[in-house]
């Protein structure tokens, strides 16, 4: 018979299982929290770049998407800089992955993790990314020059997370989302415009209702925001007309056409094309949500699922004055 191994070898070969074990697990963990904030593979898929050649880029899927869009609308609505985007779409990005999730820690909720006990809002309200943003940015611009402090301190001084330094790493994919989603960058946000099942999970998680698709469906997206005042501001109109309450199904009527107006909002400095440039990534941001098909502007069109929906030369599609914006039969 084998002589028994000395205790110490014993002890030396469960700590070493357990280690195998514990690293395994980590890598499991790992995977799920990757799948998680990529939205997995084969789902949909959104993209931003650079502005220039050869530069970074950031995937997301969808969700991601029309969460930052929001949070984006939302800050130049205030009249704020890109700068206080790139800070809120980092805190964003660090505490929910922007997504609108219903859980944290202890009451913590929605796209910044907000605690209805510390005064953010109700539990309906913090759930709603417009008010939810809102109220990030009415804090941010309570701390005395943010911006010129280091992102992560800017958002930490809103935030007063417990992990202070967590901001930083996600202020280079902040800055490309904030760069297109403001419109400083143009043609730098495609997704590829199928329909994106989380919505409908989510809508069910939060008790809310799916969204609607069609061109009633993106006039109320506009408002939802841009504010309740943005039909009058874009001068929205269906099929080149002016329609206050449309119903539209079929063949021109599918068209939201959006006149595009330099902002006239308080502190605003932003050009007019900046501005379509907003406009349109923010409705291929929304391309899977509210099925929309083709986004054109400034004699660029983008085609949901066409050559990976990149943006591409299109003739005879205007200039900067409008926005069009084509959803699906």
């Amino acid at each position: 018979m084998p002589e028994p191994l000395p205790p110490t070898r014993k002890r030396r070969g469960r700590l070493l299982r357990f280690g195998a074990a514990l690293v395994v697990l980590c890598a499991v963990a790992g995977y799920l929290v990757v799948q998680y904030v990529t939205g997995g593979t084969g789902g949909p898929r959104c993209q931003v770049v650079s502005g220039s050649a050869g530069g970074p880029s950031y995937e997301f899927t969808p969700e991601q998407a029309v969460n930052a869009a929001t949070i984006t609308a939302v800050g130049t609505g205030r009249g704020l800089p890109e700068r206080a985007v790139a800070i809120a779409l980092a805190t964003a990005i660090q505490e929910s992955g922007l997504r609108n999730i219903t859980h944290g820690d202890r009451d913590s909720l929605g796209l910044f993790q907000q605690r209805p006990s510390m005064g953010w809002g109700t539990p309906k309200e913090i759930l709603d990314p417009t008010h939810a943003a809102g109220e990030f940015y009415k804090h941010l611009v309570k701390v005395d020059r943010y911006q010129d402090l280091p992102l992560t301190v800017a958002a930490q001084r809103v935030q007063r997370s417990g992990y202070p330094e967590a901001y930083a790493k996600h202020e280079p994919d902040a800055e490309l989302l904030a760069a297109a989603l403001t419109g400083t960058a143009a043609a730098t946000l495609t997704c590829d415009g199928r329909q994106d099942t989380t919505q409908d999970a989510q809508a069910a998680a939060t008790g809310t209702q799916a969204p609607a698709t069609g061109p009633d469906a993106v006039r109320s997206a506009l408002v939802r925001d841009f504010g309740r005042d943005a039909l009058e501001t874009t001068a929205a109109e269906v099929g080149g007309k002016a329609s206050p309450s449309p119903t539209p199904t079929t063949g021109d009527e599918r068209t939201v056409t959006l006149p595009v107006r330099k902002d006239t909002g308080p502190g605003s400095d932003r050009t007019l094309k900046e501005r379509g440039w907003q406009l349109a990534h923010w409705a291929v941001a929304n391309s899977s949500a509210l099925r929309i098909e083709r986004v054109s502007y400034a004699g660029r069109q983008w085609t949901a699922g066409s050559t990976e929906s990149q943006w591409r030369t299109a003739g005879g599609e205007g200039g900067t004055g409008s926005v069009r914006i084509v959803t699906a039969r």
